[in-house]
């Protein structure tokens, strides 16, 4: 029998804007009005002043560890800008500017790094809590877009992970539903370069990690991750794939976070100072400033104001992160159970995780020799 090909295709990168300022009129002509990119931009001052700002809370002990995003504010806030309010937006742990962007009050995410659970209470947007374990929420978004599938809303789930994340089984499992059940899901893999302290060359041998989609029918595509036109491009193509297809796709966004893996990181242990420098000047903010200049749509005079502007913003949140009254010891009772047991009512007024304290007889009887009996 003669040999055939069964299977072919190719992996496109998208770039509008790059580094040294050039844009691609034909792909990115259009594509986002002046005033939303001015409103962006100032947006993700906003957010580095947060970063900035909760790095120094982490420092002085007034929070726990802290991911700094820096760097990598682009792919989600492109997807934000993109995606419709009843759209679900499934993060890890570096995705404010699309969080804010979306809605999520800036103290929630303070809230959660100071360890206080409200910071996980959302009702404002569709958008899940933060996810530490990695890999935890594709499976989340599937589910999401199953439902969403079910109930003919028209919704599609955008969920955000690392490089790192795709190596994990979460993430197969994730994909292959997604793909097999026809689920409006867009899957965006955050590429950095690092999986914590792995580089990216280390843990997947292939030329890209968008082909891993590739392996379940999806459509698979890798943008310049700091080009905010290009990644609202790619997000638009992809939502309009789930919501009028139904079917998933995989976008692999080249990022870089300029910070530590966490502020319990030490990234100059394993990276490479000339590596760094190198993404210094692929910034976002460097990049997008030089466009606005260049089209006189940004000044001096703005950046000197937007800067202010941040500081008291952040600031304003930082004080209602720390001046929220404390938790109760109820609310793990009132807050996690629909209804309260007498059980639980016992648990609650003598703050016992048994009912032992109410009823002696429980105790086991002790020998003289002090055994239990």
């Amino acid at each position: 029998m003669p040999v055939k090909t069964v299977f072919e295709t190719k992996i496109q990168h998208v770039s509008i804007l790059d580094e040294l300022g050039n844009f691609d009129e034909a792909l990115g002509g259009g594509l986002i009005p002046d005033e939303d990119v001015v409103a962006m931009y100032k947006h993700i001052l906003v957010c580095r002043r947060f970063d900035e700002i909760a790095f120094k809370l982490q420092r002085s002990g007034r929070m726990g560890t802290y991911p700094e995003n820096r760097g990598q504010e682009v792919p989600s806030l492109a997807a934000a800008y993109v995606l419709q309010k009843k759209d679900w937006m499934v993060t890890c742990y570096r995705e404010n500017a699309g969080l804010f962007w979306r809605g999520l009050p800036m103290e929630k995410i303070l809230l959660h790094w100071m360890g206080d659970e409200r910071g996980n209470h959302i009702d404002e947007c569709n958008v899940t809590p933060l996810a530490i374990a990695i890999g935890s929420q594709m499976l989340h978004a599937t589910g999401l877009g199953w439902a969403s599938k079910y109930q003919k809303n028209g919704a599609i789930a955008c969920t955000f992970f690392g490089d790192g994340a795709t190596s994990e089984g979460d993430f197969h499992e994730a994909a292959n539903f997604a793909a097999n059940l026809n689920l409006p899901v867009v899957f965006v893999c955050q590429n950095n370069g690092w999986a914590i302290s792995t580089p990216t060359k280390v843990e997947c041998s292939a030329p890209t990690v968008a082909q891993r989609g590739l392996a379940y029918g999806m459509e698979c595509v890798q943008v310049d991750g700091n080009d905010l036109f290009a990644m609202v491009r790619v997000v638009k193509d992809a939502v309009e794939n789930a919501r009028k297809n139904n079917r998933p796709t995989f976008i692999e966004a080249l990022t870089y976070r300029l910070g530590d893996h966490t502020t319990a990181d030490d990234a100059r242990r394993y990276r490479d100072a000339d590596e760094l420098a190198m993404w210094e000047k692929r910034d976002p903010v460097i990049r997008l400033r030089n466009y606005l200049e260049k089209r006189d749509l940004w000044s001096q005079e703005q950046e000197d104001g937007q800067v202010a502007l941040a500081e008291t913003t952040v600031a304003a949140v930082v004080k209602i992160a720390e001046e929220i009254d404390a938790p109760t010891t109820n609310d793990i009772f009132d807050s996690m159970y629909e209804g309260i047991t007498p059980e639980l009512q016992k648990q609650r007024q003598t703050l016992r995780t048994s009912s032992l304290g109410q009823d002696p007889s429980q105790v086991p009887a002790k020998s003289q020799e002090g055994a239990v009996q």
